[in-house]
């Protein structure tokens, strides 16, 4: 019975979830493919590409189900910033009861892929395999306190391969205002918006992939974060308030040489 009473309950806060989260989507009839999709990510199986969660949701109708949730995934236009700020406002608020934020971690993901079609594909180091393959990449923002962490800004990485090829552009439907970007830079643009929109503010934290970055830096500084980050250890450091000094110029000074006839 307890087994059935918290299945039910399980059941209950997903539809409850799922539900604050259609007012995210606009049309109403996108919230049954929302509501599908939430499904199949949670579901077991290891493959959460569109096809093989329909066949998990819906295993008697999978053909109605895959076209029904491609269409939501790749034309419906509602926005994934829109609903990742729907899921912090109602997240944030429950972790917050355990204790202040106190750091904002950014970090990238890699997605080992085998084809070569998927938006922003490339060969490029990819963590997951510890190795260059490959793979996509986002870069993500999430808050953190003693308590639970929670990713508030998520943006895939278009690597320059992508962004400077119109056709591989056109025929995958990437959006023309989209422009290459460093993931440093996308991750100072998330941490703009993420204080514009007024997260409660906490010590950055990156590896060196983004500390190594002195525009990145240098931009936590101007909006007044402090951060801890990864550096290469052939970086040169000054203690505060000191700034660097020109090495003062030698001059070698040749040996006379003779010439032989």
């Amino acid at each position: 019975m307890d087994v059935e009473r918290d299945r039910g309950t399980s059941e209950s806060h997903f539809a409850a979830f799922v539900e604050m989260l259609s007012s995210a989507v606009g049309h109403s009839d996108r919230a049954a493919p929302l509501r599908a999709y939430c499904a199949g990510l949670i579901l077991p199986g290891e493959r959460k590409s569109v096809e093989p969660m329909a066949a998990r949701v819906e295993p008697t109708r999978v053909q109605a189900a895959h076209q029904s949730l491609h269409h939501f995934v790749a034309k419906a236009g509602w926005s994934d910033e829109a609903v990742m700020a729907k899921v912090r406002t109602h997240a944030l608020a429950m972790i917050e009861r355990h204790g202040p934020i106190r750091a904002w971690i950014i970090d990238d993901t890699g997605f080992p892929k085998k084809g070569v079609h998927s938006v922003g594909v490339s060969r490029q180091y990819c963590g997951q395999l510890g190795k260059q393959d490959n793979c996509q990449i986002a870069v993500s923002l999430s808050v953190a306190n003693d308590h639970a962490s929670l990713p508030i800004a998520y943006r895939l990485y278009l690597p320059q391969v992508w962004a400077d090829d119109p056709a591989r552009r056109a025929k995958a439907g990437v959006p023309d205002d989209i422009v290459f970007r460093t993931k440093p830079q996308i991750a100072l643009d998330q941490v703009r918006t993420a204080q514009a929109q007024g997260v409660a503010p906490g010590v950055v934290l990156a590896d060196a992939g983004y500390g190594v970055d002195t525009t990145f830096r240098t931009g936590l500084t101007k909006v007044g974060l402090a951060y801890v980050v990864g550096v290469q250890s052939s970086m040169s450091l000054w203690p505060p308030g000191v700034s660097p000094r020109a090495q003062p110029r030698t001059m070698s000074l040749l040996p006379e040489t003779s010439l032989a006839s």
